[in-house]
């Protein structure tokens, strides 16, 4: 049954739940966003990439927690912010970063840029840019794995501003009604694009949304992955064996702005003060404390880790360089983006 784990048990519990592996790799793939997207942050600023670019910097608990409760065979619907989502679900980063420079070895061969990262064999089929996009995909996806009685999944991550489109009420209503395995990822970050929820939602608990359809909703603390992945488990495997969908709000926040890799303090939208009091809750940081004080890693390890993928990022960046640009002769692209991946139904 999901419940809200906040308060319940001492973190040390929650911890001790999870397998020592689980957690390193959950660091790593935390880490691996963050050094990803700073590096992108860079390559933006110097212009190397000019494609529009939102930053998942300040959530990856969300992505990481969420998805290393998934299998392989589940499937993910992304944002325009897609970048932490797929590093969770497995993707590439080479291609990844491919993708952004736009050339043919990218992941949407050099089609989709940023906003529109594919990656089916990993379970992510897409990353609509249109707000509220993914929800109803994720929906579709789930009524076939039902149809098809398959042991499968979809998750729609959304953020807070997609709650004020009709299509989000419109889609829990239905998963709710046909109880649909797929979860609601609501990556609440307190901003909808430059404007704060409390301007534009006149009840600014979302996952109360939840009750009206009869389905479960919670809210955590998204900054904490070791919450997230325990909430969203718990979620994942009654979805996996028929009992529905729910909707879990995470709390969190995007460090740099709505695009780009600025921080928006110039816009006069938020204050030095709000984004340091997010910054101190740092969510790999958070992680790195539980992992060091239970002795899962050791300092030389986090320092490995970190110059490990470092170094992975500086050879996505030399062969994003050095690849060709797609062929823009080229037909069917959509079929080289997804290949044998749709023949023959989901």
């Amino acid at each position: 049954m999901l419940k809200d784990m906040k308060g319940e048990r001492m973190a040390g519990d929650l911890v001790a739940e999870i397998p020592k592996a689980t957690l390193r790799a959950m660091y790593r793939t935390m880490v691996k966003i963050r050094k990803f997207e700073e590096r992108t942050a860079e390559l933006i600023s110097q212009k190397e990439i000019i494609c529009p670019t939102h930053l998942y910097i300040g959530q990856e608990a969300v992505a990481t927690g969420v998805c290393s409760a998934l299998k392989k065979e589940d499937w993910v619907f992304s944002t325009h912010r897609s970048h932490g989502h797929y590093i969770a679900k497995g993707g590439d980063i080479k291609a990844m970063m491919a993708e952004m420079y736009g050339k043919a070895t990218g992941c949407s061969k050099g089609r989709g840029g940023s906003m529109h990262l594919a990656s089916p064999e990993i379970g992510l089929a897409g990353s609509p840019a249109i707000l509220a996009g993914s929800i109803p995909l994720a929906v579709g996806v789930a009524l076939a794995f039902s149809l098809q009685e398959k042991d499968s999944i979809s998750v729609a991550f959304f953020g807070d501003g997609a709650t004020n489109e009709g299509v989000f009420y419109e889609s829990l209503n239905i998963a709710a009604l046909k109880k649909l395995p797929v979860i609601f990822i609501c990556e609440n970050n307190l901003y909808a694009t430059h404007m704060h929820i409390s301007k534009c939602l006149a009840d600014v608990d979302i996952y109360k949304r939840a009750k009206v359809f009869n389905m479960p909703g919670v809210r955590i603390n998204g900054n904490d992955v070791v919450e997230v992945f325990k909430v969203a488990k718990s979620a994942i495997e009654d979805a996996r064996h028929g009992k529905g969908p729910a909707l879990i709000e995470c709390m969190t926040y995007r460090w740099r702005g709505h695009v780009g890799p600025d921080y928006d303090l110039d816009k006069g939208i938020r204050s030095r003060e709000e984004l340091n009091y997010w910054m101190n809750r740092c969510p790999i940081k958070e992680l790195e404390r539980i992992l060091l004080k239970y002795d899962i890693i050791s300092e030389s390890e986090i320092t490995q880790i970190y110059e490990n993928i470092e170094k992975e990022t500086e050879e996505a960046v030399v062969s994003a360089k050095e690849s060709p640009y797609p062929n823009l002769s080229e037909d069917n692209v959509q079929d080289n983006v997804f290949g044998d991946v749709f023949k023959g139904g989901i």
